[in-house]
Formats: structure tokens, sequence, C-alpha cells
């Protein structure tokens, strides 16, 4: 489990599937999702049990994203083994979704740099990747406050859509680790000394 200052991640339990199937039934939440496809409470329990599946063969995986005051579940972060585009394998991405309500408020910000951390202070990972489809500013925004920078443009086999991968290795974090890359709440500073907006 980790905590930041509004969240905490952790596993998945039971009582998650309902919460976590509406995040997945809204249209706009999955517009960048693959195909944009949206996802029931049977596909989203299948989703559940191979994060967790992942979790025990790999050591990483997807978090449960809880918001700390209300113990409300948000959406997920965390790392996967991002197999459905095999030219950037060997990778671990690290992703996010989190439901329409709390968009806008610098929480899946929050929420990824605490992933960010994990795989590097905790798993030790050399390299992590985040994988974006073209056209989803509000992503991008995230990955440049994670420090990420962007290295291939390709095409997603699975679904015909155009994604941007972006790339932060062990060493570009460990010379950025404490300027304010990795911002936990809205009000820290950024790159220059600017204020996070904060974004869904």
């Amino acid at each position: 489990m980790i905590e930041t200052s509004r969240l905490i991640l952790r596993r998945w339990r039971e009582e998650d599937v309902a919460p976590m199937a509406a995040v997945n039934a809204d249209p706009e939440v999955m517009r960048w999702i693959r195909d944009g496809s949206v996802r029931d409470e049977q596909q989203t329990r299948g989703g559940i049990q191979a994060w967790e599946s992942e979790w025990e063969a790999q050591g990483f995986g997807l978090f449960a994203v809880e918001i700390r005051s209300t113990g409300e579940l948000a959406g997920f972060t965390g790392l996967s083994v991002p197999h459905f585009l095999p030219e950037v394998l060997p990778a671990v991405e690290v992703g996010w979704r989190l439901g329409r309500s709390h968009w806008g408020q610098g929480l899946a910000t929050e929420a990824a740099a605490a992933a960010v951390r994990f795989a590097f202070e905790e798993r030790g990972l050399e390299r992590i990747v985040s994988i974006a489809q073209v056209g989803n500013d509000a992503s991008e925004r995230i990955t440049t406050k994670l420090g990420m920078h962007p290295v291939l443009e390709t095409v997603n086999p699975t679904c015909g859509r155009r994604v941007r991968v972006f790339e932060l290795s062990s060493d570009q974090y460990a010379t950025t680790h404490g300027h304010g890359l990795l911002p936990l709440s809205d009000g820290q500073t950024q790159p220059g000394g600017k204020t996070a907006a904060g974004s869904s």
C-alpha cells in the first residue's frame, strides 16, 4: 500500500468491482482506451482478476486508487507489461484511469507519480514507458509532468489507432527526483517553478 497526500494505492478487493465497472462503462472515460469500447461488470471483474494475477507473477501491477478522505474508489494506476505493442518490448508501462468525477484535480498525476516512484525505488526497474493515443492531450500532459519524453509514434496493432510512446529511465528519474517533476498534490512546483495545474 502507498499513501500520498490525497490517495491510497492498494491491492484490489471484491467491493471494488462495481465502482470500477462504473468507470469502465463511461464512454468518455474509455474514449482513448484501445478501440474506445466500454466494458461491463463481468469484463471488469475479469480485468481485476488478471491484474491481481500479474501482482503475484511479477511483483508489480495495477493499484486500486482510493480517495483518502472518503474511501471512494477513483480508478487505477500502476505498472503493466504492454503486450499489445510488441515493438516496445521488453518494457513496463505506467498507466492510469480515473472516473470522470475525479478529473481536473491533479489526482491522476498524483497517483501516477507514486507508481513511478514504486517502479524505480521499490522494484528497481531501469526504464518505464507510457503509451497514449495520438490526440489524448490530457494523458500527454501527465507524462510531461512525470518527466517522460516521447521516443516513438506508431500504430497499436490491436485497434489500428496511432499511439505515442513516452519513456523515462532510472538515470533520468534519479537526476530529476526531488525537483518538482513528480508532484504529490496540486500546488507543488513543476520544472521552471511553475505550479502544477492538475489534469485528468
